[in-house]
């Protein structure tokens, strides 16, 4: 097994927890202390418009009962509203409300802050773009084993 591919999986780990530390802090500055920051990344996935819970399951961002348990904390503190889908009653739709969007429009200017002092570091845009396409391209390798196997 290649060293470097390990290197790189338990770097994408280590990158997602400080990344949800940096929204963390996000959200302290903003002035949200009621939510974490796996609520506050699940707010911007749902963005502006409605979309079923089953969606962002399927979607592979979260596991069916951590959707469920933070969808609950988003609704009982006012970031989204639900209600049953108009054509299949068995589904909930979710929207932000405003609170939520006030959340997902400091976590937006906080990205672009920090997208704008990490070119600034980097020194090249082109590294950043070669960067994600290498990961898009790792995501396409695990998508293909999760649904085809070896």
């Amino acid at each position: 097994m290649s060293q470097h591919y390990i290197d790189l999986t338990l770097l994408i780990e280590r990158l997602h927890r400080r990344f949800l530390d940096v929204l963390r802090i996000e959200l302290k500055s903003i002035g949200v202390r009621d939510i974490n920051g796996v609520q506050a990344l699940m707010l911007t996935n749902i963005g502006d418009g409605e979309i079923i819970i089953r969606d962002l399951i399927e979607r592979g961002y979260y596991q069916g009962s951590n959707v469920s348990y933070n969808i609950k904390k988003l609704t009982d503190y006012g970031y989204l509203e639900q209600e049953r889908a108009q054509h299949d009653k068995r589904a909930v739709t979710v929207k932000l409300t405003d609170k939520g969007k006030k959340v997902v429009d400091g976590i937006r200017q906080m990205e672009e802050k920090n997208g704008i002092r990490f070119e600034d570091a980097i020194g090249n845009g082109d590294a950043i773009a070669d960067a994600a396409k290498m990961l898009r391209k790792l995501e396409r390798t695990w998508d293909e084993y999760i649904r085809y196997g070896e």
